[in-house]
C-alpha cells in the first residue's frame, strides 16, 4: 500500500474538516466513499463562501450527525501521490525551499488538499494519529488507540516497538483510503465476520488487500471465510482465485475457496468428458438432450485448451459411439424397409422411426464434436463405406431420415473449411455414395430443419468437388446440372463450383496454349 513515515503532528499547521461519517451498531465509525468525501468538502466550502452585501448568520452547533449511505463499489488503479497546497491549511514548507521561485502558471498550482478526520472507539481517550494521503488532495486523519491496532495487527505492533513514544503515523500514498479507515474500524469489532454480510465481493477483496497488507489475521480469516461461502462466477471468480491463491503459503486455509474452481480427484478429466458423452446419448427426454448437446458443443468451441485435450483424449470412445449408431442405424434403416413393416402395428412404427430419428441426431452431434476437434477424417472413411445405408436411405420417410443427411452435410463442411482432410478416395467415395441422397432431402432440409445453413453447406460441396480430378469434377457437376434444370431449389445450387470447374476446363488451356505460343515465338 504505502511506507509508513512515523512523526509528530502539528496541530497549528494541518486543520482538518469533520465530516458526516456513518455510526456502525458496533460504535465504530466508517469512512464513505471518496465520491461522498469530495461532496463533502465541496458543500462546506460553498457554506463559507461570504455572500455580498449580507452579514453571515450566527452559526448553531449540531450533535447530530447525518449517516451516509455506504458508497457503491469502485476501484482505484493508480497510485496516487500526495499534493501539498500552499495555504493555512498545509504544513509549513522547508527553510530551504522557501528561497522566491520564478511565477507559475495558475495550472502548475499544487491541488489543494481536503483533510478530513475521523474517530473510533473512545476518542478522547485515543493516543495516535494515523493520517493517511490518498488521491485527489484527500487527507484523512484517524485518531486509533495504540493498543487496540498493536493487539489486531502485527504490522502496527512492529511499527509501535521500534519508537516509543509514537504519537503519529503518516501513510504518505494510500491507494484505498476508503477501505483502509473502514479496516482499522474492523479492529474494533468482535466479530468482523458478522461485519462483512451483505457486502459485495469486489468491497470484500478491497478489504483483504489492505488486511493482508496489516497484517490483520481476524480479519484476512474473516474474509476469507465470506469468500468461501458467498457465490461468485466469472470475472469476480477470477478475482478471487488471484487474491487467494498466493496466500496458499501462509496459515489461512484457502484450499476450499480453491477447491471451488479445481479438484484434487484422482480420476482424470477425459473420463468426466466420456460420461457426459454417455449420459446425453442416452437421455429419454427430447428437450433436456437438445439443450444439453447445444451447450456441450457451445463449450467445446468456447474452450480451446482445456476441454479441446480432454476431447483428443476421448477420441477413441467418440468412435466407438459412432460405430455403435451406425450399427443401429443400420439395423433401424432394414427393419423399417422391410415389405411387412407397412403392416405393423402403428405404436411399433411410429417406435421404430423415433429410434431412428434419436441415433441419426446422436451421430450428427458426435460428427460435429469430431469436426469440431479436427478429428472426423477416420468417421469420413467410415461413413463413405456405408453403402447399404445410403441404398436404403430411399425406402424410408423424409421426416425420419432427414438427419442421415445432414450427417453428410457435416462432413462436406468440414472438408470445405479444412477441419479435416480426407484421402481422395475418401473424398471420392463420399460424393458417389452420399451426394444423391442429400439432393433428395435437401428440400425439407431448406424448410424443416431449422440448423440448416444452406450457403454454408453448398459452399462445402462444392468446394470438395472441386479437390477431385477436373474429369471426376465434370462427372459430377453435369450430373448435378441435370437435377438443378428439372428441380431447381430444390436441390443444391452448385453454380460457384460450376463456374470454377468451367474456367478450368474451357479457358485455362487456352490460356496456357497462349502463353507457350508467345514463348516459343520469343525464343
Amino acid at each position: 500500500m504505502a511506507e509508513f513515515k512515523v512523526g509528530s503532528l502539528d496541530a497549528r499547521a494541518t486543520k482538518f474538516r469533520t465530516v458526516p461519517i456513518a455510526v456502525t451498531p458496533e460504535g465504530f465509525w466508517c469512512c464513505p466513499s471518496q465520491t461522498v468525501l469530495q461532496k463533502t468538502v465541496k458543500n462546506q466550502n460553498q457554506h463559507t463562501r461570504p455572500k455580498v452585501g449580507a452579514s453571515p448568520p450566527a452559526s448553531k452547533a449540531s450533535s447530530v450527525q447525518r449517516a451516509p449511505t455506504i458508497s457503491s463499489e469502485r476501484r482505484t488503479h493508480s497510485t496516487p501521490t500526495r499534493a501539498r497546497a500552499n495555504s493555512d491549511e498545509q504544513r509549513c514548507p522547508p527553510a530551504d525551499s522557501a528561497a522566491p521561485n520564478p511565477p507559475k502558471v495558475a495550472s502548475e498550482r499544487p491541488q489543494k488538499q481536503h483533510k478530513i478526520s475521523v474517530g473510533f472507539g473512545q476518542i478522547e481517550m485515543s493516543d495516535l494519529r494515523i493520517v493517511l494521503y490518498g488521491k485527489d488532495g484527500v487527507a484523512v486523519k484517524m485518531s486509533v488507540h495504540k493498543n487496540i491496532l498493536a493487539e489486531n495487527s502485527s504490522f502496527f505492533a512492529d511499527k509501535l516497538s521500534r519508537q516509543s513514544p509514537v504519537s503519529s503515523i503518516e501513510v504518505p500514498d494510500c491507494e484505498d483510503v476508503e477501505i483502509y479507515v473502514e479496516t482499522v474500524g474492523l479492529m474494533y469489532c468482535n466479530d468482523v465476520k458478522q461485519r462483512l454480510i451483505k457486502q459485495s465481493v469486489p468491497r470484500v477483496l478491497r478489504i483483504l488487500k489492505v488486511a493482508e497488507l496489516l497484517s490483520f489475521r481476524a480479519c484476512v480469516l474473516s474474509c476469507l471465510n465470506y469468500l468461501e461461502a458467498v457465490p461468485w462466477a466469472g470475472e469476480e471468480e477470477e478475482n478471487v482465485v488471484s487474491s487467494v491463491r498466493h496466500l496458499q503459503t501462509e496459515d489461512y486455509g484457502v484450499t476450499p475457496i480453491l477447491k471451488r474452481v479445481c479438484s484434487d480427484l484422482t480420476s482424470p478429466p477425459n473420463d468426466t468428458f466420456v460420461r457426459i458423452i454417455e449420459l446425453v446419448l442416452k437421455s429419454s427426454d427430447d428437450r433436456g438432450r437438445r439443450e444439453m448437446k447445444s451447450l456441450v458443443l457451445k463449450l467445446l468451441k468456447e474452450s480451446s485448451s482445456s476441454a479441446s485435450s480432454s476431447a483428443d483424449l476421448c477420441v477413441d470412445t467418440l468412435y466407438r459411439y459412432c460405430q455403435n449408431c451406425l450399427e443401429s442405424l443400420l439395423t433401424l434403416f432394414q427393419r423399417a424397409s422391410d415389405n411387412d413393416f407397412s403392416e405393423q402395428p402403428l405404436e411399433l412404427k411410429e417406435s421404430v422411426l423415433r429410434q431412428i430419428t434419436l441415433e441419426a441426431d446422436n451421430l450428427l452431434w458426435l460428427t460435429e464434436i469430431l469436426a469440431g476437434r479436427n478429428a472426423a477424417e477416420e468417421f469420413a472413411g467410415l461413413w463413405s463405406n456405408q453403402r447399404e445405408l445410403a441404398g436404403l436411405h430411399s425406402k424410408l420417410p423424409t421426416k425420419s431420415r432427414h438427419l442421415v443427411s445432414c450427417v453428410t452435410a457435416r462432413l462436406f463442411v468440414a472438408i470445405g473449411k479444412g477441419e479435416m482432410l480426407p484421402s481422395k478416395d475418401t473424398r471420392q467415395l463420399l460424393l458417389d455414395v452420399w451426394l444423391q441422397p442429400l439432393m433428395d432431402d435437401y428440400n425439407w432440409l431448406q424448410h424443416g430443419c431449422r440448423s440448416f445453413d444452406r450457403t454454408v453447406v453448398e459452399e462445402g460441396i462444392g468446394s470438395t468437388i472441386l479437390t477431385l480430378p477436373l474429369e471426376d469434377q465434370q462427372a459430377i457437376l453435369l450430373s448435378w446440372l441435370g437435377s438443378f434444370l428439372k428441380v431447381g431449389n430444390s436441390c443444391p445450387n452448385l453454380q460457384k463450383a460450376f463456374e470454377v470447374w468451367w474456367r478450368r476446363t474451357f479457358v485455362r488451356p487456352y490460356v496456357e496454349q497462349q502463353g507457350s505460343r508467345s514463348q516459343s515465338g520469343r525464343s
